[in-house]
């Protein structure tokens, strides 16, 4: 008759101690890919606009001047800011800042751009120095503006660069203010022109703000996914080291304190009583030690051998004289400290209770191992049990030696009947 309590492989359980550190991996990944996408975006950006800012500056001076004065200020209202611009965002600091007063100072300068280009000839195949400057402004804004106001800003230097254009074109030499009004000093291709202009712009800058939101969205995504991983991982590491940690101390409290009252209580002769003071002994010593014995041990590989030698120490302090049958292979290869204290554990328990319930007749214990495997046999000759008539709140099956193999990812079965009791645990290496 097979007991039905063979359990599956559960995770190998976190130290409770090794998951604070945890939520500090949360945060600090929470926005990684942000950043760095941020980052390589600011670099772009300097870059197109070190460029562009190279061509206009270069055009802006070897362009005639009618007013000097307001030339010059309007080129330093122009350069100085964007020039600030680069350099933040190449360095990263003040990034916003100077992006958002870079963007405010060339909408400026379109706006004052009549002023300055007043009495100038004006050649309406070449286009002013501030053109190159109009997707630069765009630009800034992507770097210092939300969303909405990146797209208001597009279309507003868009509209402001094509109506000072015909303004500039209106007011040169040839040009009139009725002009302006009625069409006649602005031909219908030149006005053309300036619309096509004010639209390519226009478009270019939303090519721009669109790229900028894909990637800013792309990347908070990512962020996203990875701190939902993270905090999905954490809660189940955390949820798998307290169901752990719970069946560890049950199986501790069972195996020490509640075997060591049961042995005490019915104790009626002199060598079960020396038993259930060696029992009291043990469950004193590991209640000192609970810290270290709820983890089961470090994962630091040891000897198939130690199992062996472990079942026989641990079957030496019940006051046994057991010798275990060992097949070891010589191939079998080390194996984690925690998986063979668990296995000694689980074996010492079902040794225990075949003393407690069987009174050790037939006792004996088989060890095999080979390179992919190790297997545990714990048989003897009683009476057996009824698996249905044991208590839920005996715990000496089914969390010292079910539940503990389950937590070290191995597996253990019990068969009972009137030929007596055998308990096998297994446990095979991962692949």
């Amino acid at each position: 008759m097979t007991v039905p309590v063979a359990a599956e492989r559960l995770p190998i359980a976190t130290d409770p101690a090794a998951r604070a550190p945890l939520g500090d991996i949360a945060g600090g990944a929470e926005r990684f890919t942000e950043a760095r996408v941020e980052r390589i975006v600011s670099l772009v950006v300097a870059l197109g606009c070190a460029v562009l800012g190279t061509q206009a500056f270069l055009n802006a001076i070897a362009m005639p001047r009618a007013a000097w004065g307001w030339e010059t200020a309007l080129i330093a209202l122009a350069f100085a800011p964007l020039a600030a611009m680069i350099l933040a965002l190449t360095t990263g600091a003040f990034a916003r800042g100077a992006s958002r007063v870079c963007a405010l100072a060339l909408v400026a300068v379109l706006a004052l751009w009549p002023v300055a280009s007043a009495g100038a000839a004006v050649d309406p195949s070449v286009q002013p120095w501030i053109w190159y400057l109009l997707n630069v402004a765009t630009a800034a804004a992507v770097m210092a503006f939300d969303l909405v106001l990146q797209i208001v800003w597009a279309v507003l230097v868009s509209a402001l660069y094509g109506a000072v254009r015909l303004i500039q074109l209106e007011g040169a030499p040839g040009g009139t203010a009725q002009g302006l009004v009625t069409g006649q000093g602005v031909d219908a291709a030149q006005s053309v022109g300036v619309v096509l202009d004010a639209v390519f712009a226009l478009i270019l800058a939303g090519v721009i703000i669109a790229l900028g939101w894909m990637l800013r969205s792309a990347a908070v995504g990512i962020d996203r996914a990875r701190g939902d991983a993270v905090a999905s991982y954490a809660a189940a590491a955390e949820a798998d080291a307290v169901e752990t940690e719970r069946v560890a101390v049950a199986a501790l409290m069972h195996d020490s304190v509640l075997a060591a009252l049961i042995a005490a209580e019915r104790a009626s002769t002199p060598r079960e009583e020396a038993l259930a003071v060696t029992m009291a002994r043990e469950a004193l010593t590991r209640l000192a030690n609970a810290e270290q014995d709820v983890g089961e041990g470090s994962d630091e590989a040891v000897p198939v051998a130690s199992v062996v030698s472990g079942i026989e120490r641990a079957a030496a302090e019940l006051e046994l004289s057991l010798t275990v049958d060992a097949d070891v292979a010589s191939s079998a290869p080390p194996v984690p400290g925690r998986v063979a204290r668990a296995i000694v554990l689980a074996a010492t328990q079902a040794i225990a209770n075949a003393v407690q319930h069987a009174g050790a007749q037939g006792l004996a214990v088989a060890v095999r191992a080979d390179e992919r495997a190790i297997a545990v046999r714990i048989s003897d000759s009683g009476p057996g049990f009824a698996p249905a008539e044991v208590p839920v709140d005996r715990l000496g099956i089914r969390g010292s030696i079910v539940a503990r193999m389950a937590a070290a990812g191995g597996r253990a079965r019990v068969q009972t009947g009137k030929d007596g009791t055998t308990v096998r645990l297994d446990w095979e290496r991962p692949r």
